[in-house]
């Protein structure tokens, strides 16, 4: 019971180390990236923190599995490195007793996993798609940054607004500018400016739309004289909608019972995913148990390149056929029988040298 413990510890504890490590690691690359969209009025600054909240048990369900993986290729190479494998083998801790010990604290990942991709990380990632796309979030004022000239779409459109207050709504200092072709296939080009502006929101579509006051609006083509000139004291344009690379996927923000009642291929794909993640766990622990073998010549780290590239290969070729069943051109069955061939695998691994020694001695 004691070396259960012991071992137990030793895993969780460098899971919970190394997991620690990558989760920094990613959530500096989102927050950079998040931080770059919200600098170009892709995405409100508002709503940074809160949307990278609730996409933490996202992150966490794919690299727990990941630091279990690397936690114990760390504590057993050290067990192997300090010769303390080799007493446990001479009494009487054999690959299948080990195996039972290393599996106590992988299914206790494993529940923590299931629990996130199951429950936890819709639930986020619908409140962050929430956030995303509310068209009151700032009553829209994150489609324009102050200061500075923000292309739109892909058709030229330039917007400009010198100052921008979110508590009042207002800008000031505004400047539009849209390219378009006359009949005669010439370069016309339209130009809005107005002293203020607010963003304003059609309740009944959801639209935002930038309401100017007290502007002109000029339409010619450039280089010649013929520009025509148009005085208002109230205009609208409809403000275009861009999504932002910080979205989710819709699927992975719908609820698990919802998915599990959905005969739509994508939604059975999200399912079995979700339940995937969680099932890879046992089956990672195992086979960086297998992996794990090592002594003090080699070193603690020698299988920790290959076996990485082995993990990582799973989880690609997982999700390869996630990509395929939710295409319609793969079966369910097929991630399972991934999961079974990455079991064997690990089952080869582990007890096969033993049997292969057994072999020629006989």
């Amino acid at each position: 019971m004691k070396l259960r413990g012991y071992l137990a510890s030793d895993v969780l504890g460098h899971t919970l180390a190394v997991s620690s490590v990558l989760l920094a690691i990613i959530l500096t690359g989102r927050f950079v990236k998040y931080l770059a969209e919200a600098a170009s009025g892709k995405l409100a600054a508002e709503i940074l923190l809160p949307v990278m909240f609730y996409r933490l048990p996202g992150f966490m369900e794919l690299l727990l599995p990941l630091g279990l993986f690397i936690g114990i290729l760390m504590s057993y190479g050290r067990l192997y490195v300090e010769s303390e494998m080799v007493i446990l083998s001479a009494c009487g801790v054999g690959p299948a007793k080990l195996a039972r010990f290393t599996l106590a604290p992988a299914f206790l990942v494993m529940l923590v996993v299931a629990g996130l991709s199951l429950f936890v990380t819709p639930q986020g990632a619908a409140r962050s798609e929430a956030l995303l796309n509310d068209p009151q979030a700032l009553q829209g004022l994150q489609l324009l940054a102050a200061g500075r000239f923000q292309p739109r779409g892909d058709d030229g459109t330039v917007s400009y607004a010198a100052d921008i207050d979110p508590d009042a709504g207002d800008l000031r200092q505004v400047f539009l500018y849209a390219p378009g072709r006359s009949e005669d296939d010439r370069t016309v080009a339209d130009v809005t400016v107005a002293r203020r502006g607010s963003v304003v929101v059609d309740e009944a579509t959801g639209a935002r739309y930038l309401e100017l006051s007290d502007g002109y609006r000029f339409n010619g083509t450039p280089g010649r004289a013929d520009y025509r000139v148009v005085r208002f004291g109230q205009f609208g344009q409809l403000l275009p909608e861009e999504p932002s690379l910080a979205r989710s996927e819709p699927v992975d923000a719908r609820p698990t019972l919802q998915l599990l009642y959905s005969a739509d291929n994508e939604d059975r794909a999200a399912l079995h995913w979700r339940l995937s993640v969680a099932l890879m766990v046992p089956i990672v622990a195992l086979l960086a148990l297998s992996l794990s073998k090592t002594n003090h010549r080699r070193g603690r780290y020698i299988k920790l390149a290959p076996a990485l590239l082995l993990h990582l290969c799973y989880l690609f070729l997982l999700a390869s056929v996630r990509t395929s069943v939710a295409e319609g051109e793969a079966e369910i069955s097929q991630m399972y029988l991934l999961h079974l061939a990455f079991f064997s695998l690990a089952m080869v691994l582990l007890f096969g040298p033993d049997r292969i020694r057994r072999l020629r001695r006989s």
